[in-house]
């Protein structure tokens, strides 16, 4: 099996002509690569030991950490757009990057969610956050949610989502959620546009369970933005911390404070 698992979409030319560039070079190094494009994702055999590369922006490592995730292995996030919060190799440094991520690695743990859905066997994953949603534009869905078996607030709002520390500066923070630091073994109850309700967030323990229950209407259930499936009226999904981290490699410093930094002042350029 390679070294490294390189991953992209297919419409990034620029990721894939990059690691076909790098991979070229590592090979002659003695380092083993595979390019694997992620529009229809099928989870190779035996790669556990491989380091998976990430060739984008947070869409695609947000993929490549579901990967990276099933594997057990480690991930490396390359940044080939614009600042992304979740990523921390420029291009111009990943062959440095690499070599230092195989021989002496860095690793971070970074808490994941665990979503159990109705009817299902198996659980979904998210490393940013999960949305139980309205179904139909113009409508909004009735969510009651609770932590463990306790009962806290019922929602009318376009949707309630958990989120992770990860995912705090992603769909949480532009819903008014708080910024956690990816340390923490937490998880935050935010409300998306709620109606006539609370509107703040709730941070509970990583060792808790949250259910959303829809209570009057279907809703859609939604995993770090690709649609996982649905629920309708009584019926619940159950989220909790997974047994299982996602293993990120850090090549360099990366505190959150940079990146609230750099995101705020290019949002306003």
């Amino acid at each position: 099996m390679p070294d490294l698992l390189f991953t992209a979409f297919s419409n990034r030319s620029d990721a894939v002509i990059l690691a076909d560039e790098v991979g070229r070079q590592l090979h002659s190094e003695g380092i083993a690569s595979e390019l694997l494009l992620l529009d229809d994702l099928v989870v190779p055999d035996g790669a556990t030991d491989a380091l998976v590369v990430s060739l984008g922006g947070d869409g695609t490592f947000l993929k490549s950490a579901r990967l990276a995730h099933e594997l057990g292995a480690r991930v490396l996030a390359v940044n080939l757009g614009r600042l992304g919060f979740l990523l921390n190799v420029p291009a111009a440094e990943l062959i440095h990057d690499i070599k230092r991520s195989l021989a002496d690695p860095h690793v971070v743990e970074r808490l994941a969610l665990q979503i159990d859905m109705p009817g299902r066997d198996d659980y979904e994953f998210a490393l940013n956050e999960v949305v139980v949603e309205r179904a139909h534009a113009g409508h909004m869905v009735r969510v009651c949610s609770f932590v463990d078996d306790d009962e806290y607030l019922t929602y009318s709002a376009d949707g309630v989502m958990v989120a992770t520390p990860t995912g705090s500066t992603g769909y949480n923070f532009s819903a008014g959620g708080p910024v956690i630091d990816t340390t923490l073994p937490v998880m935050v109850l935010t409300p998306i546009a709620p109606h006539f309700t609370i509107d703040r967030s709730i941070v509970v323990g990583g060792d808790k369970v949250i259910r959303l229950n829809a209570v009057t209407k279907s809703a859609e259930v939604v995993a770090d933005g690709r649609t996982i499936g649905s629920i309708e009226p009584g019926e619940s999904i159950s989220v909790s911390r997974s047994p299982k981290p996602v293993r990120v490699v850090e090549t360099r410093r990366f505190e959150l404070g940079f990146r609230l930094r750099e995101s705020l002042r290019e949002g306003h350029a």
